[in-house]
């Protein structure tokens, strides 16, 4: 990392208050040129408190641009941070409507040109899209970084149509955490406390709303940006991480801006997309897995080329550049990833082929794969070898599975299948990452390759086939594609989910007849990836995956025909002559941290730890995000932080409950070191559990001004399960 402290231009820090048309204020840091030539601005729009919680990530990149001649400008939503107002969901039409009133209040200023881009990482991401989306004159390029274009089935509350537990949870209770802090008396004065009690006498758990809405409905259409790409004129520089939940996003975005044979391209401006090894960061920031790029200066590139009309060859970039990871042993975290770049001029790529591989028991075998490249690479491992583990049947007992059940396979898993499926959202700490998943596999049915006799290397989606037939009217599949190693350790490359009862569409419900047999079909999440010789190819699946899926009622077996079962991967020809482009990024470099300190916690506990009551055969995954703990800011502020995140699950699928625990506490000290000026703390329990017919909520805020109680407050709900 280089830290530049000689920039072209020479600036200055300003907060303003920007006024909308209802009276509400949203607090705005702007990092300008001192010269007074009108320049573009560049808008980072979220709710994630400029005056702390993002300052030092902020002080990374706005005085950059602002070094580089942009008008770099961090502003808090409604009802967030310092900012008036009362914040009661994700996304909602009154924040995009102030989002628009913002750029064009920007685009008005005498500082500015008239010429606005758009950029934030996740929530700032899912806002340059939803904003860009209504097309506001003077919006004229963002850069979305992990985000999402489709909010109900590539975000945090379902997956495949299934609730995805371990988000809709652990994001709901951080969101209550969030929305009961309070704005700070040295931005808003006196009235900092009258603010405060009426944001929390406003707060309601957003996840009410997010399990009263279990398919695509309208609610989720809105602000999803797939459902009409055409509408975003805005230049669109998409970047993802492998290792980030949102990187299929990516793909869509770059697949939507190609040209037709027509001309017409879906995305109505031009769009470039970069997807590297990274977790749910921006991809300067040297944290794992790198390697980091220049981010920062490739962002430059695209400012001025469309917000200064600099000719930068952004547009001269590979529709999309991609990082392919080589063979890995499994691990938790990695400095860096072994692998390469590669450039595709168009996505879908010619370089990558849809290539079907059977499962043993279907006929014909590899005689039916007429791609001589796989055959090539295969040999005869087209058909998959089937594995069963000997173990116990369902729940409710039974003989043993065999270890080979033709004509079908029985799938029939534990509940706690799952327990090693890594952190929804890796954030580049040390037990973020699935480790081995050979206990995985074993728990689940394993279709394997024979040792591979050449390099396979996948790029894109890959898509199960199954055959299978459900002993309930509810049930759930979940596919693993696993590398692995000679030694026989398993490393996950990527994976996909099914709720059986969304099988025709995320917007409807369709239960499954009880023994009937049906053909589903469902994708895995994008990756670039590359086996090596010597290793094999694992398809695992299961019937359950906690705690990223909630599990359904009854935990119905299934079972899969190999006969019309197949999986179709995405293999990519890394060796085309002159096929793909040179892709170099420079290094990272950014402007000097804030100066925050971070002091060390003695008492730390471990970051994902597993815990196996025996006796009662239950199952405990305990998760501490680590999403900052306490830091002591220039000017004095200490803000602490504590979150504890815990899912139980026995043999009973009605078993499955979580809980999260959360304490925020803002201190600033006064006149001595014994006085507090400041001293505001909150702490909030978020808890889920279900029966078979309705999710049941519980959730409490307690907040205190010092050791004084100033708002309590309980919320239960029963939600009836209509798809989840």
């Amino acid at each position: 990392m280089r830290y530049v402290t000689e920039l072209p231009f020479e600036t200055t820090v300003e907060d303003h208050w920007i006024p909308l048309a209802d009276g509400t204020r949203l607090a705005a840091r702007v990092w300008r040129p001192v010269d007074p030539t009108p320049v573009p601005a560049i808008l980072e729009y979220l709710p994630y408190r400029l005056s702390d919680w993002t300052a030092p990530r902020d002080a990374q990149r706005h005085p950059y641009y602002a070094g580089h001649g942009y008008a770099s400008v961090r502003v808090d939503i409604r009802g967030s941070g310092n900012s008036d107002g009362h914040q009661d969901d994700e996304y909602s039409p009154t924040e995009l409507a102030d989002g628009v009133a913002v750029v064009e209040w920007l685009a008005a200023q005498e500082w500015c040109s008239g010429k606005v881009g758009m950029f934030g990482i996740s929530w700032g991401g899912f806002n340059a899209l939803q904003v860009a989306a209504l097309a506001p004159e003077a919006l004229a390029a963002i850069v979305t970084v992990c985000s999402t274009d489709d909010r109900y089935d590539n975000d945090v509350h379902y997956t495949g149509g299934s609730v995805l537990a371990v988000d809709m949870h652990a994001w709901a209770a951080t969101m209550l955490a969030f929305c009961s802090r309070p704005p700070d008396p040295a931005v808003v004065g006196d009235r900092w406390k009258e603010q405060w009690l009426d944001r929390l006498e406003r707060t309601e758990p957003f996840v009410h709303t997010w399990l009263d809405h279990q398919t695509r409905d309208d609610y989720w259409r809105h602000g999803s940006v797939i459902e009409d790409y055409s509408a975003i004129k805005a230049a669109v520089l998409a970047v993802g991480g492998w290792n980030d939940p949102y990187r299929d996003t990516v793909l869509r975005l770059v697949a939507a801006g190609d040209a037709t044979a027509d001309g017409d391209r879906a995305l109505g401006g031009p769009v470039r997309g970069i997807v590297g090894p990274w977790s749910h960061q921006y991809p300067d920031r040297g944290l794992p897995p790198g390697p980091s790029i220049g981010f920062l200066q490739e962002t430059l590139r695209w400012w001025d080329q469309f917000l200064k009309d600099e000719d930068t060859g952004a547009l001269d970039e590979p529709a999309l550049r991609a990082w392919v990871t080589e063979s890995v042993p499994p691990a938790t975290v990695y400095d860096e990833l072994p692998g390469r770049w590669v450039g595709e001029e168009r996505w879908p790529s010619p370089h990558v082929r849809p290539t079907v591989l059977p499962f043993a028991g279907a006929p014909g075998g590899t005689d039916d794969v007429d791609d001589a490249a796989v055959a090539t690479v295969l040999r005869t491992t087209a058909p998959l070898v089937t594995h069963l583990p000997a173990r116990p049947g369902p729940a409710s007992g039974g003989p043993a599975a065999p270890a080979v059940v033709p004509p079908s396979c029985l799938v029939a898993s534990p509940q706690h299948t799952g327990i090693d499926a890594g952190r929804f959202f890796p954030f580049g700490n040390d037990a973020d990452l699935p480790p081995d998943q050979r206990e995985e596999d074993g728990r689940s049915v394993c279709f394997d390759s024979p040792p591979l006799t050449q390099r396979l290397e996948i790029l894109g989606r890959a898509r199960v086939r199954l055959r299978l037939s459900c002993a309930g009217d509810k049930g759930q599949v979940v596919a693993r594609l696993c590398d692995v190693g000679p030694d026989g350790s398993s490393t996950l490359v990527t994976r996909g989910v099914l709720n059986l009862s969304a099988r025709e569409g995320r917007d409807r419900v369709v239960p499954w007849e009880p023994g009937a047999t049906h053909d589903v079909t469902f994708e895995l999440s994008g990756v670039g990836y590359a086996l090596a010789p010597g290793h094999r190819l694992r398809l695992a699946l299961s019937s359950a995956y906690w705690p990223w899926v909630w599990p359904q009622p009854g935990g119905a077996a299934l079972a899969v025909a190999p006969a019309g079962s197949s999986l179709e991967l995405p293999l990519h020809d890394g060796a085309a002559p002159g096929g793909h482009p040179v892709v170099t990024f420079e290094e990272p470099e950014q402007a000097p941290p804030l100066g925050v300190v971070y002091p060390e916690d003695a008492d730390q506990r471990p970051e994902r730890r597993v815990v196996r009551d025996v006796a009662a055969d239950e199952w405990l995954l305990e998760v501490d995000p680590r999403y900052g703990g306490t830091r002591i800011y220039p000017d004095g502020l200490e803000f602490t932080e504590d979150a504890l995140e815990r899912y139980w699950i026995g043999r009973d699928p009605l078993s499955a409950r979580t809980r999260s625990d959360w304490s925020v506490r803002l201190r600033r000290p006064g006149a001595t070191p014994s006085d507090l000026a400041w001293d505001a703390s909150v702490v909030t329990r978020s808890e889920i559990s279900c029966d078979a017919e309705f999710f049941h909520t519980d959730d409490e805020v307690v907040a205190r001004d010092g050791e004084d109680v100033v708002f309590e407050r309980r919320w239960r709900r029963s939600i009836r399960r209509t798809a989840g």
